[in-house]
């Protein structure tokens, strides 16, 4: 009978949380040539092949999805039952940094699991937007961070938690003048794709004209349904009754949620989290009724502007 060797689910699970075999070999502290041997190893003795190695980021086969996905549950049992017979238990404390919106979408559980198994630990949580988390782990202020940025800007070390599009969006109902200032709706300044669609992208038309800033993602998609003009939305938070709007727009960058630690935060306890919040794979990601149409920006349908005004009750902050 095949038997799963840890090492090696463990190596899959690191190439495909870390994005490539390299990163992975750093992360696992192996060198290269041992990460890929394990990952040989591990198709022969199961017979099939687990990833494709074409020229880029690997790509997992069907086969290697599965077994990516029962080797997380291998791996926590086996961190679990470890722990269980540790005659050391961890203790300390975490300084967590993490975006609202994805305290509501899994990490308030993944915590509620950690602090059950590891009683000891104190985890402080800080809740803020992605850059100012970015600048707080860099300054040693928080031990590790949950946040979200452009996919080319991970770091080798980061873990990667979903990935995910910036979309332009508007109303149905909102009709756009090319020849005239687009109305924009805006995040604050704290927001990190803000600057990009501001200044970093090619603005269509005549350019924009900010309308709002909101820091709220309720309040934002309200105003966006409301038709109050063009926004930059995640593919998380694009919903029904939006569209997506294409050329002459520029094509967003991709982005990426991630968990980072701080530079002297490596200690076995950050590591614990972690291993449990990289080995969570129930994460939301894009509306699961998200089929908005994608329209031109000039296209409209008859009846102008409308929709209800913001809604008042906007509470959670977007994940920028």
């Amino acid at each position: 009978m095949t038997k799963l060797d840890i090492g090696a689910l463990q190596a899959l699970c690191a190439i495909h949380d870390h994005g490539g075999v390299s990163r992975a070999a750093a992360a696992l502290a192996l060198s290269q040539p041992a990460v890929s041997h394990k990952i040989r190893r591990l198709e022969a003795a199961l017979g099939c092949t687990l990833l494709d190695r074409r020229p880029g980021r690997p790509r997992f086969t069907p086969e290697g999805e599965k077994l990516l996905s029962y080797g997380r549950r291998i791996l926590a049992l086996h961190d679990e039952a470890l722990h269980a017979l540790s005659t050391e238990p961890l203790s300390g404390r975490i300084r967590l940094g993490v975006t609202e919106d994805m305290t509501s979408g899994g990490v308030s559980r993944v915590l509620g699991r950690f602090t059950r198994l590891y009683p000891a630990v104190a985890v402080q949580i800080s809740v803020a937007q992605s850059r100012v988390i970015a600048q707080r782990l860099s300054r040693g202020e928080l031990d590790a961070g949950v946040f979200q940025i452009f996919a080319s800007d991970r770091h080798p070390g980061d873990v990667t938690l979903i990935e995910d599009r910036l979309h332009w969006v508007k109303s149905p109902d909102l009709v756009l003048d090319m020849a005239r200032p687009i109305p924009l709706l805006v995040f604050d300044d704290d927001c990190f794709y803000r600057d990009w669609g501001l200044h970093r992208a090619a603005q269509p038309g005549a350019g924009f004209r900010i309308v709002m800033e909101c820091a709220s993602i309720a309040g934002m998609t309200s105003a966006l349904r409301a038709g109050l003009g063009v926004s930059l939305l995640n593919g998380r938070h694009v919903g029904a009754g939006l569209d997506i709007l294409a050329a002459p727009f520029p094509p967003p960058p991709e982005l990426a949620y991630v968990i980072r630690t701080g530079p002297k935060a490596r200690t076995a306890t950050v590591r614990a989290l972690i291993k449990i919040v990289a080995g969570e794979r129930d994460w939301p990601s894009e509306q699961p009724g998200r089929d908005a149409a994608r329209l031109p920006p000039a296209s409209a349908r008859p009846g102008g502007p409308g929709g209800s005004a913001p809604d008042p009750q906007a509470a959670s902050r977007p994940e920028t």
